[in-house]
């Protein structure tokens, strides 16, 4: 894909993405249709997985792959139906997670919530530059503070995304692990 038509396309699913997200929070139909969605723990296992294509298009300097990645990202969250049964602890969990996405924007909520674009910035940042030590680091980083975060913020409920946390972290270090190996190597 020629250069002018990759930003383009990749712009359109910033775009896309960014309209994503205001619907979601602003839209209490949508959001809570999404959250019930979100109730399916295969979203919270694969949304880690997407920061592989998101590093592999980094890496190729592909706006339309790194956004499109991006986009993906954030509608994972409703691919899936709601559950029939649903976990006590995966309730609690994104109960508070709903409680604190509508609840008043304060100003540690706010940069709280600058780590979303900034871990983006970095992740992006150590692809394109192909640092593989930052990168690592970004990625590992992220996946502790998540955890840190639902746990010291939600309690025993933030435990429920331990699992799916862990598993995203080790498939992505192994397949990026692999990935840079087979670059070596050519």
């Amino acid at each position: 894909m020629k250069r002018k038509m990759d930003f383009i396309f990749g712009m359109l699913f910033a775009a896309a993405t960014v309209v994503f997200i205001v619907l979601f929070l602003t839209n209490d139909t949508f959001f809570n249709w999404a959250f019930e969605r979100h109730h399916n723990t295969l979203s919270w296992y694969i949304r880690p997985l997407f920061i592989i294509p998101i590093v592999i298009f980094a890496f190729k300097k592909s706006f339309t792959g790194i956004f499109a990645s991006i986009f993906a990202l954030f509608t994972s969250m409703f691919w899936f139906p709601a559950p029939a049964e649903k976990n006590p602890q995966v309730l609690e969990f994104l109960a508070f997670e709903m409680d604190y996405l509508k609840g008043p924007w304060t100003a540690p909520k706010i940069v709280m919530s600058l780590s979303v674009p900034l871990f983006f910035f970095m992740l992006l940042t150590a692809a394109w530059k192909r640092n593989w030590k930052l990168l690592l680091g970004v990625i590992i980083g992220a996946a502790v503070l998540k955890f840190i975060w639902s746990v010291a913020f939600s309690g025993e409920a933030g435990m429920s995304i331990l699992k799916p946390a862990s598993l995203g972290l080790i498939v992505c270090i192994g397949v990026l692990g692999y990935f840079l190996r087979k670059i070596k190597r050519s």
